[in-house]
């Protein structure tokens, strides 16, 4: 008979193990696959508009939080300033909101002639309205075509620089430049209109009536175009006075806000126009309100023709203003004048003054503090594209990445003055 020696052993439970490594898998998995990416967007993307760049949070598609990442273009325009006579900086501002840089012209040239107590003559204010309506029939122009390719609707963006060309054919023919104007000065312009300019003109809006025609014909009723832009980047009325929006991305909110009507300036309220406004608030909205906005601008630019009135455009200042040319060349005393004003620009009186103008992207305003002199002791601009801008944290939260371009191209920002 043998010794047996019995052990008790259990023998492993393989189904319940099995079952607990893979329940810890599966939730590893569900964490990892829940984890949410971090997509940088710019700077350098064509859907961006310039150097922004975007910060996304995705979960899967859907943005949960998105920063803007600004300040790449900046140059400091506002410390330039500062250092400058006011004549010089007027160059400068061509380069803020550089798609419509007549129209910064005369917003700066507003601010120091509101500082020193200066109304121009009835032609030279007749001039600035036609500068600024067909800038901003420009910049619009440029806003709707790159939206619309944006999603995906290329031929609208031939059209609109099409007729963004002609209108630099007559900028040229204006102010010796394309791009860059520089045409305002501090008291008036430095030329008047060239001979046959309103024939010109006529002309264009003429074939731009046509052409925003058959862009509304293109998109008003495009399925793709409506279900790219209906219902997407809704900004509530309150929400677009709670940022201080202006421009048309506020009247396509609800808020018929337009700085031509409430505080007219340049003798605005002499023209019969429309301030077009929606309730919507979305990216459709916006692109309508910059359509009606250009018919608006054709039929200011008719009337300002029409009654164009005669006699000088500039003021007239002995002391503060360049005298003519010939008498420079011809007289010892006006050379001297010359010299002094040049060397030692305007002598402003000391204050404080802001100067809000109805730019294409919305408010552009001056704020200038002087101690007199001809150079300012502090100068800050309020840039339209940064406060418009500063919506896209909350804007951008719920949709996807294939809205952003959508929601981008319906803002219609600068990058140029919203760095400054």
């Amino acid at each position: 008979m043998s010794n047996t020696k019995t052990t008790d052993f259990e023998a492993p439970d393989n189904a319940s193990k099995t079952a607990e490594a893979v329940a810890n898998y599966n939730a590893e998995t569900d964490d990892m696959m829940g984890e949410k990416m971090v997509l940088n967007m710019g700077p350098s993307h064509p859907a961006t508009h310039g150097v922004l760049r975007l910060i996304l949070e995705l979960d899967g598609e859907v943005i949960t939080n998105a920063i803007p990442d600004v300040g790449f273009l900046h140059r400091g325009d506002e410390k330039i300033a500062e250092n400058m006579q006011y004549n010089q900086f007027i160059p400068y501002t061509d380069r803020l909101d550089y798609l419509a840089p007549l129209a910064n012209n005369v917003a700066y040239a507003c601010a120091v002639e509101k500082l020193m107590g200066w109304e121009l003559p009835p032609r030279g204010q007749a001039i600035r309205v036609l500068s600024c309506e067909l800038a901003r029939i420009s910049s619009h122009m440029l806003g709707v075509g790159v939206c619309a390719m944006d999603v995906g609707a290329m031929t609208v963006f031939l059209y609109t620089f099409t007729e963004r060309e002609k209108l630099y054919n007559l900028f040229e023919q204006l102010t010796g430049a394309r791009f860059t104007t520089s045409y305002t000065r501090v008291g008036g312009q430095i030329r008047d209109l060239p001979e046959g300019f309103d024939k010109s003109v006529i002309t264009f809006l003429d074939e731009c009536e046509e052409q925003i025609a058959e862009i509304a014909t293109l998109l008003d009723k495009n399925k793709i175009f409506m279900k790219r832009m209906c219902d997407v980047g809704v900004i509530s009325k309150q929400d677009a006075i709670d940022y201080g929006i202006t421009g048309p991305n506020l009247r396509a909110s609800g808020v018929a806000r337009d700085l031509r009507k409430d505080s007219p300036y340049l003798g605005y309220e002499k023209y019969d126009f429309d301030v077009p406004v929606a309730e919507e608030g979305d990216c459709y909205a916006r692109y309508q309100i910059r359509m009606e906005e250009m018919r608006q601008s054709i039929r200011i630019i008719r009337q300002v023709l029409e009654t164009m009135p005669e006699g000088p455009i500039n003021i007239i200042d002995p002391k503060s203003t360049l005298p003519d040319k010939e008498r420079v060349l011809m007289s010892m005393e006006e050379l001297i004048h010359h010299f002094i004003v040049t060397t030692q620009g305007i002598d402003a009186p000391k204050g404080e003054v802001y100067f809000g103008h109805e730019n294409p992207k919305g408010e552009l305003g001056f704020y200038i503090h002087s101690k007199g002199g001809g150079v300012p002791h502090r100068l800050k601009i309020r840039s339209p594209s940064f406060i418009n801008l500063s919506i896209c944290s909350e804007l951008l939260k719920g949709t996807t990445v294939s809205d952003v371009p959508a929601i981008l191209g319906s803002l219609d920002f600068v990058m140029g003055e919203c760095d400054r």
